[in-house]
């Protein structure tokens, strides 16, 4: 499993979890993913590998906390 965080160009953040990240990163930016379609074109800010899907959904949640989104705030923006 990888929890992962997108950026869109406005700067908004998106966070989730999947077993499949290119597939998953082609659906929110081919506008399948409806909580992101309205934010296009979407770019990996950040990924993290987990063992189980328990695991992911912990770290979701803590990306997704006030403390987390400062986290990946902090992150250099990709190009």
């Amino acid at each position: 499993m990888v929890v992962y965080a997108l950026i869109s160009q406005e700067g908004r953040i998106y966070v989730g979890q999947t077993a499949d990240l290119d597939k998953r990163l082609r659906d929110h930016n081919l506008g399948r993913v409806f909580s992101t379609k309205g934010y296009r074109p979407w770019r990996l800010l950040y990924k993290e590998e987990v063992v189980d899907r328990v695991s992911a959904r912990i770290r979701e949640k803590y990306l997704k906390s006030g403390c987390g989104k400062e986290f990946l705030k902090e992150l250099p923006k990709p190009m």
